[in-house]
């Protein structure tokens, strides 16, 4: 029989379609992956070509070159220049498009993924969302800060060279504000934060756990909209990106390329969408908020039943999916 579940979270409705429920071999990628050069002339993105990007805000270098780029994007959806300010017309209200929009370059190499990145190449790149997070918190235009990742082309990227971006927006859309609404209603019902209160549950079930270390757990969500989701999320409370330490941002590098290796080889390299959800930054510090990132892999498309009624449906089971996400073995891993 069909399963409804509630995201604890957000309070949405979840439908777990399981008399159509698809078993994990029927999510796999069925075509071959494109195959890559390790260098393309053409890419704005790789070396040599920094002229065709605007000139960059930061940068790791190595022994060789730069590793990691971050340059403003040059087709901004926000630009730097100006003040938010709120304005009327007439019954409307409207203001000037002012925030950041920027690329994080992950690597030189045109060929990689973030699961392929080796370790302390993917340090760089979370060491670069921490800094831009943290630098841009301090802009009165960037009340709210998304840093996003899409990858293939059912996940919306343009350009096959890995990159991440990062978006500073003046205001907070009004899902994220019933987002912290319901996460601040749960913290006054019961004194506790709702994501603690997940971390806590999931580990004691452990059938959705997909891999932890130290100070991160990857999960399935209990409520899923989406085959195969997965929430990285931090053990230690913390409401915003920014309040990340030194520690914990080497195991978040751990983390994201683990679970993101798991889903390149057990869904044969997946297009996802990924998403670091955290709160503004006049909410760090919260004890009702706690961010994590948000990995969706764009196995299905939604249809006019999700549009019309803004309810999913999965029709996979989140104990499945983790099941068979724990038993990809990564290269290198002893499973003794």
């Amino acid at each position: 029989m069909p399963e409804v579940r509630q995201n604890l979270v957000t309070k949405e409705w979840v439908i777990i379609a399981t008399e159509r429920a698809k078993r994990p071999k029927d999510f796999v990628r069925k075509e071959e992956p494109q195959k890559l050069p390790a260098y393309d002339r053409s890419c704005p993105f790789c070396p040599g070509n920094e002229s065709m990007t605007p000139p960059e805000v930061l940068r790791y270098d190595g022994r060789d070159g730069w590793l990691v780029r971050i340059v403003p994007n040059k087709f901004p959806a926000l630009v730097p220049d100006g003040q938010p300010r709120r304005q009327r017309e007439g019954i409307y209200l409207r203001m000037d498009g002012i925030g950041r929009h920027e690329v994080i370059i992950e690597t030189p190499e045109h060929n990689q993924t973030m699961a392929t990145l080796n370790g302390q190449q993917m340090e760089l790149v979370v060491r670069a969302y921490y800094d831009r997070f943290c630098e841009l918190s301090k802009q009165p235009q960037c009340t709210l800060i998304v840093i996003f990742r899409n990858q293939g082309e059912r996940a919306g990227t343009s350009l096959v060279h890995p990159h991440s971006q990062l978006v500073g927006m003046p205001f907070i859309p009004l899902h994220i504000r019933r987002y912290m609404y319901e996460l601040e209603r749960h913290y006054d019902a019961l004194g506790r934060c709702a994501v603690c209160d997940i971390l806590e549950h999931e580990l004691k079930e452990g059938v959705r756990i997909v891999l932890q270390n130290r100070h991160f757990v990857s999960l399935v969500p209990y409520a899923a909209s989406f085959p195969y989701e997965i929430w990285i999320i931090p053990f230690r409370h913390q409401a915003a990106f920014s309040e990340l330490a030194e520690d914990e941002l080497k195991d978040l590098a751990a983390a994201l390329k683990m679970t993101l290796l798991k889903l390149h080889i057990g869904l044969n390299q997946p297009d996802y969408n990924l998403v670091l959800n955290s709160a503004p930054h006049f909410s760090a510090g919260e004890p009702f908020y706690h961010w994590y990132i948000r990995i969706v892999p764009r196995l299905t498309t939604p249809a006019g039943f999700e549009l019309g009624s803004g309810v999913s449906i999965n029709v996979s089971l989140p104990e499945e999916n983790a099941a068979h996400l724990r038993s990809v073995q990564l290269p290198g891993e002893n499973t003794t």
